[in-house]
């Protein structure tokens, strides 16, 4: 199973990531070991969708980081 998930930051910004291990890669992210929110932690799960193939998860991660994802996840996701 592969996971896309919402972060939110310390900083108030919101984060979109992907992984096989939703769990490590929290931690990972609490942990400073992500350079993508490191110092901006701590971080908070606010939002997490599973997929079987990984194909289809890392798509839905780069629409998530796009202008139209950023608008869609703030009028339904979150």
């Amino acid at each position: 199973m592969w996971y896309v998930y919402i972060l939110l930051c310390s900083d108030g910004e919101m984060y979109a990531g992907c992984t096989s291990n939703l769990n490590n890669r929290i931690d990972r992210h609490q942990k400073g070991y992500i350079d993508s929110t490191k110092g901006r932690g701590p971080v908070k799960l606010i939002w997490h969708c599973v997929f079987e193939k990984q194909e289809k998860a890392y798509a839905f991660e780069k629409y998530l980081k796009s202008g139209s994802g950023r608008a869609f996840r703030n009028k339904h996701l979150i």
